[in-house]
């Protein structure tokens, strides 16, 4: 029996890792050609414990210090506490942005660490109440042609029987309706009409602008609208919510609960993202928070650091099954799983999270 306490949390290391895009990608807000990992290693006796983000390869700065420091030499079996730690140490820095995304890195190390030190897999550690979690396939960047297009959407409806997509729209800031309604169409024309089709505007649209649109795609059966409006726009969220027929969703980027309190009451699913939230610590908060108000949660990217956590949440909706992520993932890790028939279920044969970091295929790609 492991007594609490005896365990110390030791050694902390965080390294960045830099990986070229396959294509270029863009959303109706954004474009971007590289994507990168913060991976944070942490060390109680024998066992290690592994937890990412993506983000600036700064977050591994802020991993060094002023974190490290705050949680080495605490219970490993003790996370909350270590979170709380966390918090509290950059209340000067400001917990907003990087300083939320390397506690949430640190964060899921500690349950992972927790998990291999108890030796069991981290979502029966956390309680596991669904056996598996449903995905959704996403990607479909604004900078893809029609050919990308169709390749992307065709494997995750067709090859792995995703009955759920989602492609980006609002180009250019809302500046180009009819090419966003041209790829709704040829996404509904690829996928069929028995697969749900979801939609993310990253907020480039204005309220009117996101209500027009939702009622032009009314015969395409769109189910989710995501970020329509800025999520900084709770009044925007709430009027295009009212008025539209899709699901409006937001939360991605919610760096503490207070963030989600706010949001709640918007959006009809809330979003939210154990790499920048604060970890699983708060992921599970967050999650409370939504049931009280009757909302689901879906989970931001990063499917595999999601599986765990979410299948141990009631009121789980899904995992996205983000196309950048899944591509990181599946390169540096061993155990990754598969979301063929749409969903994924949490290994039982081993513990922690279940993935082993394959250091040597990373390597090429480190940038701190």
């Amino acid at each position: 029996m492991i007594e609490t306490g005896s365990i110390e949390i030791g050694p902390i290391d965080a390294a960045a890792y830099t990986v070229p895009t396959d294509e270029p990608e863009s959303d109706g807000t954004l474009e971007w050609s590289a994507t990168t990992m913060v991976l944070v290693s942490v060390r109680a006796g024998d066992a290690a414990g592994t937890g990412w983000t993506y983000g600036p390869a700064a977050i591994a700065d802020v991993v060094a210090d002023p974190l490290a420091g705050a949680v080495r030499g605490r219970s490993a079996l003790d996370v909350a506490g270590a979170h709380e730690a966390m918090c509290r140490a950059v209340r000067n820095a400001g917990r907003p942005g990087i300083c939320s995304m390397a506690i949430s890195a640190i964060d899921c190390a500690l349950w992972d660490l927790k998990a291999r030190i108890v030796d069991l897999p981290l979502h029966r550690l956390l309680g596991a109440v669904n056996d598996d979690v449903p995905v959704y396939g996403s990607g479909g960047f604004i900078s893809y042609d029609s050919e990308a297009m169709r390749v992307q959407l065709q494997r995750w409806a067709g090859e792995l029987d995703i009955p759920r997509v989602k492609i980006k729209i609002g180009e250019r800031w809302g500046a180009d309706e009819e090419r966003d309604m041209r790829r709704l169409l040829l996404a509904r024309e690829l996928v069929g009409s028995r697969v749900e089709l979801y939609a993310d505007a990253n907020g480039g649209y204005s309220v009117k602008q996101a209500i027009r649109m939702a009622r032009a795609a009314q015969s395409l059966d769109l189910r989710w609208l995501e970020e329509p409006v800025s999520s900084d726009d709770l009044p925007g969220l709430r009027a295009v919510r009212q008025a539209v027929a899709p699901e409006v969703a937001a939360g991605e980027y919610g760096y503490d609960l207070p963030y989600f309190a706010g949001m709640v009451e918007a959006v009809d699913c809330l979003q939210a993202d154990v790499t920048r939230c604060g970890g699983i610590t708060e992921f599970l908060r967050v999650g409370a928070l939504a049931r009280a108000h009757g909302r689901q949660v879906s989970a931001h990217c990063a499917p595999h650091l999601h599986a765990a956590v979410m299948a141990a949440m009631p009121n789980a909706r899904h995992i996205e099954w983000f196309h950048d992520h899944v591509r990181i993932e599946e390169m540096f890790f061993d155990g990754t799983l598969s979301p063929k028939g749409g969903s994924i279920r949490p290994r039982d044969d081993g513990a922690g999270h279940g993935l082993v970091f394959r250091a040597a295929a990373a390597e090429p790609f480190r940038v701190r």
